[in-house]
């Protein structure tokens, strides 16, 4: 049984630890065992110490049963712009190297005390900006990338270190990884679980989110981090669902696996019943350039002053992109930041009315298949909007496309709605990996 653990789902693995079928000790071996087979070529791990893993889960195992937390045991990596209290934080900067913040982010906290066992550090870009940096590698193609910036977490996933990885989102850094590595995540609604304790890019766009390999976990982590709907969400039946298609502004920029995904997701929830529409944006937000004019100033001009602290403390260490942004390269006055607030404030509104009137829509995770190479982490086009307009959105990885590479689709509900999309994504979810083509890796 220890040869497999690697591979269950978390929910399976909570299972077998409330049962005391498996112990945790036992448990964090296996998955020791499957890093040191594969991290050498995967390289997901900036921070792993073998010896504090298993400490931390003999600790666990002698908890006694009554005082054991919802999750306790199950295996965590966290993206390395997250404190951690016991392992270093370094934000994939060499400013930080060493760095040891004594206190846990607010995400982190909270799994300690469900029970979590808080296994190790994840590869991240530098402070989540650059879009290139660590050798981490895509597992089902080690010549291309998993996507940036939480590559580590997304690739851990994917090649079954951990069952459960943390990210950060403010383009794409979580949806995009997913759909590359064939594997499910959630961005939950901008502010619905606290960023303290993890390193600023851009406020008005950084959320924190997870990757998982079912929409069941990503449920455990969406209940443990207290999302609720205004409104309990019900159970629907297939007949119930409406689904907009939304190609989005950014359509033309689809390659060729996005747009048969994307395609044949469409005919799958047709041939099941399911009402889909497709749906063009609002009128104020269909204009590209436009759009990404707005998020470019929104996102560099909070970043410029997100990284004042480590461009004047040691400019000479920082990568080219982040001294890029501090010092404004864009040219970009206060005026124009605010007016951008301002106008995109307004669509965000639009479209969170426009959402509402559908159980969810369906939108590209990414452009295409992660790229060849690891030079290029892909591009967030179909991303940075939904994360804008602060709205949840689940990546569904069902499809492949031409190279056999995963492609994932993304489901996106109104603010507030996350327990509701979860919901939906189980049900829409299983329709689409049912019928997709894209199978779990085993190996």
């Amino acid at each position: 049984m220890v040869s497999s653990l690697p591979f269950l789902t978390s929910t399976q693995v909570l299972s077998l630890l409330r049962e005391n079928t498996i112990s945790v000790e036992a448990y964090a071996v296996s998955l020791l065992e499957r890093i040191e087979e594969r991290d050498g070529i995967v390289k997901a791990w900036t921070y792993l110490d073998s010896a504090f893993v298993l400490a931390q889960a003999r600790a666990l195992d002698n908890i006694p049963q009554h005082e054991r937390g919802p999750l306790h045991g199950l295996a965590v990596g966290v993206k390395d712009v997250m404190n951690t209290k016991d392992l270093p934080t370094e934000f994939g900067s060499p400013i930080y190297r060493g760095h040891q913040p004594g206190f846990d982010s607010s995400a982190v906290a909270i799994l300690r005390a469900a029970g979590a066992l808080i296994f190790g550090k994840t590869t991240t870009t530098e402070f989540t900006e650059a879009n290139s940096g660590p050798n981490t590698t895509n597992p089902w193609d080690p010549t291309r990338t998993p996507g940036g910036s939480s590559c580590g977490s997304a690739a851990a996933v994917a090649d079954f270190h951990v069952p459960l990885g943390l990210g950060t989102q403010t383009g794409g850094s979580i949806i995009r990884p997913a759909s590359y590595t064939g594997v499910f995540a959630m961005k939950p609604t901008h502010g619905a679980i606290s960023t303290e304790g993890q390193k600023a890019f851009a406020p008005t766009f950084d959320t924190f989110g997870f990757f998982a390999r079912s929409v069941e976990d990503l449920q455990l982590l969406a209940d443990i981090f207290g999302l609720k709907d205004d409104e309990h969400p019900r159970d629907m039946s297939l007949k119930e669902i409406s689904v907009a298609i939304m190609k989005t502004p950014m359509w033309s920029q689809a390659g060729p696996g996005t747009v048969a995904a994307m395609e044949k997701a469409a005919a799958i929830l047709r041939e099941g019943v399911i009402e889909v529409t497709e749906v063009p944006f609002t009128d104020e937000s269909s204009d590209p350039d436009a759009l990404e004019g707005i998020q470019h100033k929104i996102i560099r001009g909070e970043a410029q002053a997100a990284f004042l602290r480590e461009y004047r403390v040691d400019k000479a260490n920082l990568s080219p992109e982040v001294c890029r942004l501090v010092e404004n390269h864009s040219n970009y006055t206060r005026k124009e930041i605010v007016e951008a607030s301002d106008v995109y404030s307004q669509m965000r509104h639009s479209m969170n009315k426009l959402a509402e009137n559908y159980s969810v829509i369906l939108t590209p995770s990414a452009v295409d298949e992660a790229p060849l190479g690891l030079g290029d982490m892909g591009a967030a086009t179909f991303n940075t909007m939904w994360t804008g307009f602060h709205m949840p959105v689940i990546n569904i990885p069902a499809f492949v496309g031409v190279n056999g590479m995963p492609v994932g689709v993304s489901l996106v509900a109104p603010r507030f709605r996350d327990q509701h999309l979860l919901r939906v994504s189980k049900i829409v979810g299983d329709l689409l990996m049912a019928e997709g083509g894209c199978k779990p890796r085993v190996s």
